[in-house]
């Protein structure tokens, strides 16, 4: 009686385990022929193929399969092999998810629609919900990924990316005074070498932050950084002033993509409650940045005996070592930025669910194994993918060449990115895009124009002390002399010089007026800031100077003859004691932002961003206003530190807000690289 019932019991078992396995192959055989029906077929094909599936007894009436079976019917793939009674251990391999569990929607077999017959506006709702779904979701998933190890090494790696435009931006503004000299650039072009850089910026801001909706975070970053770095190296080397300005232009063009990715890039790996906090110290990033250039200015630029020549035609002065040197944090940001992964937000927003998956658990391992905790197993496993739309791109009968298909495909490509622009300008981000132009406007046209500016002032300040010095000679006459000494600081007018000798002299800041030279000789004569107006040389000489045309205003020349003349404007005067003062006063000022970087960092949760913008914007401007009653140096310089200090908490508020504002696709369009709206 006994063995009867074992029998039994076992032929039960046995047969629950056969109906099990049965109900598990056809759940699978359904899903595949689901599958194929809506890649393959068109809707009516569809509907014929559903007809004859509804005769089956798989599933009642009005139920759907969801891809995951219940504890009687069969199981999912990622437990395939497994029993009801099998325990699966933490820390097991599971498969990554397939995508009918990433879609999160239920694959209906009486679908009544496909997305064939669904116009653009319907298929653009179903997209945003799907992304701010995606958003909900998206948020608790980074929460589990945890806060770690993974953060603070791309904080490290695009904390470079920041520094490196930090120095940029300083760049201009540290080299004007030399290149001026160097290049020999008069004072109505300097203000080209001083915007240049700032129009590549905001061009490439714009081109750069659309780049990264289509080819990812990682990869535009990677390639503006490229170019930034490429054309800097190079710009150091070219002579001409136009040439010159060409590559600054394109390294202005190549960093302008820094800031709109690099926030958008970090914001998309972290939570909410750490957002505001770790993206103002990543701006502590941009400080760095202009204090290594302004060191590293202070360090280099005054040292003319780094400069070496070619013969007369080319010239490497020390402004030039110092371009090199500020292109270092470009270079050390692209090999770092090779090891990170891509932004999974975008992998997600662009339809790659396994991509996206396995970098999150790569986060989340990342930042488990480095609390000590191995074993916890990342549980996700199913992410929401909004709505994938097709572009469809017109082809032309004409485009059986290559050229014309590159042009095709760079003009749909262009196109794809004004279209993701204007998207900014559409309810209901409108009016946040308006009021936020407004307010980068304003700030960028402060802050930048002050950068760039600030030397000369310091220049000015400088030169009005040495008029004030300044020896003035008139109405002489000298005969029969010779003179091998340095001349600075004096203005000569109606003087007449007979049978004199200029040896090895050294003029800086040195004017002649309505002068006459006859029979003088000028040899191993360098120049700075001299002129020669409505002057007359009679039988006169030169031999190996530094004299231009452009320095002689108004002036005649009789019987004279020109030996060996230095081509280019020379940088020669190691006492150029200026140099070092304009550098260290912006050093002071990149270093008084300091303060307010980490009160920043630290009030930002707090006190909320709009309330530490408005504040920080009130009080830098009405420093900014004081600027206006400095009549020394020294109160020039402590209003900068004063404004610098000020007006960074509105900076590091502003790319917060600017960064949550916004939804994934547009958040590029809106952080548009500080200097582009200047």
């Amino acid at each position: 009686m006994e063995d009867s019932y074992k029998d039994r019991t076992s032929l039960m078992k046995g047969a629950k385990d056969i109906a099990r396995e049965v109900k598990k192959q056809t759940v699978k055989k359904v899903n595949q022929a689901v599958d194929r029906a809506q890649d393959e077929y068109t809707q009516r094909s569809y509907s014929r193929f559903q007809d004859e599936e509804d005769d089956d007894d798989y599933y009642p009436a009005g139920e759907t399969y969801n891809g995951e079976a219940n504890d009687d019917e069969g199981s999912s793939e990622a437990t395939e092999g497994h029993d009801e009674d099998d325990e699966i251990y933490e820390g097991e391999y599971q498969g990554i998810p397939s995508m009918n569990q990433a879609k999160d929607g239920i694959v209906s077999v009486g679908q009544p629609k496909g997305d064939e017959y669904k116009d653009r506006q319907e298929l653009e709702s179903e997209r945003r919900a799907d992304e701010e779904e995606l958003a909900q979701q998206y948020e608790l998933i980074i929460q589990e990924c945890g806060h770690g190890r993974f953060q603070w090494a791309l904080f490290f790696v695009l904390g470079m990316a920041l520094m490196a435009d930090g120095v940029e931006v300083f760049v201009v503004g540290f080299v004007l005074p030399s290149a001026e000299t160097d290049l020999c650039i008069p004072n109505s072009g300097s203000g080209w070498l001083g915007s240049i850089v700032y129009l590549g910026m905001m061009v490439g801001a714009f081109f750069w932050g659309g780049l990264a909706d289509k080819v990812g975070r990682k990869q535009s970053l990677l390639i503006c950084m490229s170019v930034n770095g490429f054309f800097a190296f190079l710009s150091s080397f070219v002579q001409g002033y136009g040439f010159f300005l060409f590559c600054r232009l394109l390294s202005g063009f190549g960093i302008g993509g820094a800031i709109p990715t690099v926030f958008s890039y970090f914001a998309e790996v972290l939570a909410r409650e750490k957002r505001g906090e770790h993206l103002s110290w990543l701006c502590m990033f941009w400080m760095i940045g202009g204090i290594y250039a302004s060191a590293m200015a202070w360090a280099i630029i005054p040292h003319y005996g780094w400069s070496f020549s070619m013969g007369s035609a080319y010239q490497f002065h020390s402004w030039r070592v110092f371009v090199i040197v500020c292109a270092l944090p470009c270079v050390s940001s692209v090999v770092a930025l090779t090891f990170m992964p891509e932004s999974p937000r975008f992998l997600l927003e662009v339809g790659k669910h396994d991509e996206a998956w396995m970098i999150l658990k790569l986060i989340h391992d990342t930042n488990m194994r480095a609390r000590g905790q191995p074993e916890k197993v990342f549980t996700v496993n199913k992410i929401k993918t909004p709505k994938q739309i097709d572009e469809l791109i017109e082809i032309e009968s004409d485009t059986g060449t290559w050229y014309r298909r590159c042009f095709v495909r760079i003009r749909t490509e262009l196109y794809g990115i004004w279209l993701t622009f204007m998207r900014c300008f559409n309810y209901p981000v409108r009016d946040n895009t308006i009021k936020l132009t407004i307010v980068w406007f304003t700030l960028s046209f402060g802050y930048y124009g002050l950068s760039v500016w600030f030397p000369d002032v310091i220049k000015h300040l400088q030169s009005d002390e040495y008029a004030l010095l300044t020896r003035n000679v008139q109405r002489d006459k000298y005969a029969n002399f010779s003179i091998n000494f340095t001349m600075e600081n004096q203005i000569h007018t109606g003087m007449e010089y007979d049978n004199g000798r200029f040896i090895g002299v050294k003029f800086k800041s040195v004017t002649f007026k309505d002068s006459v030279f006859k029979s003088c000789t000028f040899e191993d004569v360098t120049s700075l800031n001299t002129y020669f107006k409505n002057c007359t040389f009679i039988d006169t000489v030169f031999d190996n100077t530094d004299f231009e045309p452009y320095k002689f205003i108004d002036s005649e020349f009789k019987n004279c003859s020109f030996f060996h003349n230095k081509t280019g404007c020379q940088i020669t005067f190691d006492d150029d004691y200026s140099a070092y003062w304009i550098y260290f006063v912006n050093f002071l000022g990149t270093l008084a932002v300091l303060p307010g970087n980490i009160v920043s960092a630290l009030l930002m949760d707090r006190i909320g961003r709009l309330t530490m913008l408005g504040g920080s914007m009130v009080l830098s401007g009405i420093s900014c206003f004081f600027l206006w009653f400095g009549t020394s140096e020294s109160m020039m310089i402590g209003m900068l530190c004063l404004y610098n200090g000020l007006t960074i908490s509105a900076w590091n508020s502003l790319d917060v807000v600017t960064v949550e504002l916004y939804p994934t696709d547009r958040r590029h369009r809106v952080l548009p690289c500080c200097p582009s709206w200047s």
